[in-house]
């Protein structure tokens, strides 16, 4: 199993790449609990903090795709590495200004969260340049998903250790030093460097031109929404059954899924059309949402969140693959980024449609709300299977794209297509 893993991490500039991109994404990854612990230690209110990290996902949520489309324009060393560092600032300003300035907070956290890189697309743009074989960058998507969920796991446990030992002031500036020394990593890097876009149609609409991509948007905007959910209705389930120990078991439970499900995925070459894989896989995802209605005791729950989480890498990771077919040429960056602010967008209403949801009908309805989205994006793959089977109708060929780690030939949008 660990073959396939073995050989992309073999490639040179491979591992570089990926522990880089990781740790540069770290910020990120634990800006609303930084920002939460960070405005308790002041002494402010959760209201107040539950505001700033909502600025701060808002922002984020509009800077990635923005970002991403100046990737591509302008490539990797000239956008990441500046955005990176004028987020730290941004960050600092924050940190050292605390919440008594509630004015120059909140700018300093929309900056924050507006000039965040955008390295998980601009990495996934790199691997064709890096792995020479297209299996092999399907294997590299398979384990950048499972790196994510080792990230978003050992990220919180940084900060309150940060935060233990020092204070959460001083975890949110070193977490962000350390954020930009992983983007210094990345972009100075010989692939990153040499990278460069094809050449693009210009379009105010960029990536968002491809039917093929707004429809996978469509789709990963419910999946988003049902692992928003998923954290409202936990909250529930825990508050009955032994408090914030028991919540954090259940996520842990669903990181495990994750990351178990994206190891094994990831170690095998899947063939066929990848449109197909990706229904069968979310409706899997979907259905293994629902035992958690059950809400069985504390450690059986704990097993039916790790089957919930399964399907999930490998959903993400097929996905990939389709962003990377449908990026209209010289747009690819941006493309991943969207896929990125969708998710995170439904994640944001999966939370808010769950909360008064619990309130009214208990645990068990905020779980039914997960596999409903689950539902719903399966519809949507299903209503646009033929749009995500095919580039489109009138494609013409175009040589050597980014989006092909062979380098060969394969179908891309006409000029009629993309207008």
């Amino acid at each position: 199993m660990t073959g396939a893993y073995l050989e992309v991490l073999r490639a040179r500039h491979a591992a570089r790449l990926l522990v880089g991109t990781l740790v540069g994404r770290l910020p990120n990854a634990v800006a609303a609990l930084a920002i939460v612990l960070f405005v308790r230690a002041e002494g402010g209110s959760y209201s107040l903090a539950g505001g700033l990290a909502a600025v701060y996902g808002v922002a984020n949520a509009v800077g990635q795709p923005v970002l991403g489309r100046l990737v591509d324009l302008f490539g990797q060393p000239r956008v990441q590495l500046p955005a990176a560092v004028a987020s730290a600032v941004a960050t600092a300003v924050f940190a050292f200004v605390g919440i008594d300035a509630l004015g120059l907070a909140y700018a300093a956290v929309v900056a924050a969260g507006l000039f965040t890189p955008p390295l998980e697309g601009g990495l996934r743009a790199l691997w064709a340049s890096v792995l020479p074989r297209e299996g092999q960058v399907h294997t590299a998507y398979a384990m950048d998903a499972v790196a994510q969920e080792v990230m978003f796991t050992l990220g919180p446990l940084l900060l309150t250790l940060g935060a233990s030992l020092w204070s959460a002031q001083v975890a949110l500036v070193l977490l962000n030093v350390i954020g930009v020394l992983g983007a210094l990593s990345v972009v100075v890097s010989p692939p990153s460097r040499a990278w460069r876009s094809e050449p693009r149609e210009a379009h105010w609409l960029g990536a968002l031109r491809s039917s093929g991509l707004l429809a996978l948007l469509g789709a990963f905007l419910f999946v988003g929404m049902a692992m928003g959910s998923i954290a409202v209705a936990a909250v529930s389930y825990a508050d009955d059954h032994g408090g914030d120990v028991v919540y954090g078991w259940l996520m842990a439970g669903l990181g495990l899924g994750a990351l178990l499900g994206g190891v094994v995925y990831g170690a095998r070459q899947w063939g066929g059309e990848p449109a197909r894989r990706l229904r069968t896989l979310v409706a899997f995802l979907a259905v293994c949402y629902l035992p958690l209605m059950l809400m069985p005791g504390v450690v059986a729950m704990t097993g039916l969140a790790v089957l919930a989480g399964v399907f999930l890498a490998p959903s993400i990771a097929c996905a990939f693959v389709l962003v990377d077919r449908h990026a209209p040429r010289g747009t690819v960056t941006e493309a991943f980024s969207w896929l990125v602010t969708t998710f995170t967008v439904g994640a944001s209403v999966g939370t808010g449609v769950a909360g008064p949801v619990v309130e009214a009908g208990g645990a068990l309805w905020g779980f039914a709300v997960p596999g409903a989205a689950g539902a719903v994006s399966l519809l949507v793959l299903v209503a646009t299977g033929r749009v995500l089977a095919a580039p489109g109708r009138g494609a013409v060929v175009a040589a050597s794209s980014e989006n092909d780690p062979n380098r060969a030939v394969e179908p891309r949008f006409s000029s009629g297509d993309r207008a």
